[in-house]
């Protein structure tokens, strides 16, 4: 801890700054409390729909967390798992919902999370598709071949870039005929609409919303044979505390999936049905789509490491990112429980 004072003074004085040195880092959710006291699940706002805003509204983590001795704090709002990595690094979020390629990105300069849960790939033609690379409706860009010498907006080793990257692989297109535009989803809608790129890769919630606006969908991220799975990260120091906290997280989500699939209207204009925070039309459609046809959430299983790789590959290949991680280390280990 240093060196030992010769005097009861300096004694008292080493007490007195470690008292508060411990207060402070209690106050702020540091490491002071990391083995004793209530565990706090830190959470993004979710919005107005889904099962995360639904599982909000109605309080549906108190009850099963209270028995572990833990609760929910709901924090900020952000677009996409890229623009909450400060978050999570800085411990203001400690389990989050994304996909395995933004996931990547983070884990090439931070190893604080492990992925606990993914969601299988989407492929039923009904489903609404949440991600895709669109265009103004009077664009010349017809198909991935139009792209050669554009401009297009994605968000950095994140699903955008990656769906750009697999579609140019898919048509033979090297990366380099295209020019990646590196911008957030807010960023990104703003480029798109005033014309300062060509297209645009809208992923999450971005997506829908451009396209009940007039744009045109190029290619669906269905579309293509994408490895990369939605999922949830925790931080590992949630999971140190009690990884029991994280697998009641996922089974109450889990129970919310099957539930929105069987009735997706409820899930939709969860907290307001007037005001622009509300789908309607076009993207309340899809929303519900979205909801009936999607995968419900599990525990990741050995095949889900050889996804991860493939989406790596991805970008390894195109020098995003400096090498593949060992998938047995992105992922907890659950031990075999399913």
């Amino acid at each position: 801890m240093g060196f030992f004072a010769h005097s009861q003074a300096s004694r008292a004085a080493a007490l007195g700054v470690t008292a508060l040195l411990t207060a402070a880092l209690a106050a702020c959710g540091g490491q002071a409390d990391a083995g004793s006291g209530q565990i706090v699940v830190k959470l993004v706002d979710p919005g107005n729909y889904g099962p995360l805003a639904y599982a909000k509204k109605n309080n549906s983590f108190d009850g099963p967390l209270a028995e572990l001795n833990a609760r929910v704090e709901w924090g900020g709002t952000y677009a996409s798992f890229t623009a909450t990595t400060d978050a999570i690094h800085s411990g203001a979020v400690n389990f989050a919902e994304g996909a395995f390629s933004p996931a990547l990105g983070y884990l090439a300069t931070s190893d604080d999370i492990k992925v606990v849960a993914v969601k299988d790939v989407v492929t039923d033609p009904r489903a609404g598709a949440g991600d895709g690379l669109i265009v103004p409706p009077d664009s010349p860009i017809k198909s991935v071949q139009d792209l050669r010498g554009k401009r297009v907006a994605v968000n950095k080793a994140g699903r955008g870039e990656y769906l750009l990257l697999l579609a140019l692989k898919e048509a033979g297109i090297p990366a380099d005929q295209v020019q990646r535009v590196y911008l957030q989803q807010d960023q990104a809608a703003s480029a798109f609409t005033s014309g300062q790129v060509d297209a645009w890769v809208a992923i999450v919630r971005a997506f829908p919303q451009a396209v009940a606006k007039g744009a045109r969908v190029v290619f669906r991220g269905r579309d293509l044979p994408s490895d990369d799975l939605n999922m949830f990260v925790a931080r590992t120091d949630l999971l140190a505390r009690n990884p029991e906290v994280v697998r009641t997280l996922v089974r109450v989500l889990s129970g919310l999936d099957e539930k929105e699939k069987a009735e997706p209207e409820a899930f939709q204009n969860v907290f307001t049905d007037q005001g622009p925070a509300a789908a309607t039309g076009l993207q309340l459609e899809n929303n519900i789509a979205i909801g009936r046809y999607d995968n419900v959430l599990r525990l990741p299983q050995p095949a889900d490491e050889a996804r991860l790789t493939g989406v790596s590959t991805v970008f390894t290949e195109n020098k995003v990112l400096p090498e593949n991680p060992d998938p047995k280390t992105v992922f907890h280990d659950w031990g075999g429980a399913k």
